[in-house]
């Protein structure tokens, strides 16, 4: 599993700034700043990326306006697809992409520069268990984040969907 441990030097500082209790309330903020240095940068740059972190910038429809929505999100590359989870810190609410994406039949990320039409399915039972710990290799928040909430957080496996198909 050592390949799955991030290796950017700012990764451990990252980690310990992700586990703050007072991290989710400048949420609001955090995705404002992470969307201007992702224009300014043309999409080259996200604070993700800074972290030393995978990550991808998911776009689906918003599930009401059908308005393309993009989240930069950190991910775990497994068996050609991405992992990701709908942790939102520990906040209470549900993120909305979450809720987008399971109004939709597939997305479109971004992963190291490409564009890639992904389908998705929601992982569940002892398979979601498994997704977790990989996950938690990589950022080990995600254990943090699940002792903040009531919610289950979800767990998402995104497929690439061949060109043509």
């Amino acid at each position: 599993m050592s390949s799955l441990v991030p290796v950017g030097i700012l990764t451990p500082v990252a980690i310990k700034i992700g586990a703050v209790s007072w991290m989710p309330k400048l949420l609001p903020q955090i995705e404002k700043w992470d969307t201007r240095l992702q224009r300014v940068s043309s999409g080259r740059l996200s604070a993700l990326d800074i972290a030393g972190l995978p990550n991808i910038t998911l776009t689906v429809p918003g599930r009401k306006s059908g308005v393309p929505r993009s989240t930069p999100l950190l991910c775990v590359p497994q068996d050609g697809g991405w992992l990701i989870a709908g942790s939102y810190f520990g906040d209470k609410r549900m993120p909305v992409w979450v809720l987008n994406l399971r109004a939709c039949a597939k997305a479109e990320i971004i992963y190291r520069r490409e564009t890639v039409e992904v389908s998705w399915r929601e992982v569940t039972g002892s398979e979601r268990e498994q997704a977790w710990q990989r996950m938690l290799a990589v950022w080990p928040n995600f254990a943090v984040y699940e002792k903040r909430t009531e919610r289950t957080i979800p767990v998402f496996f995104l497929s690439p969907i061949a060109s043509g198909s």
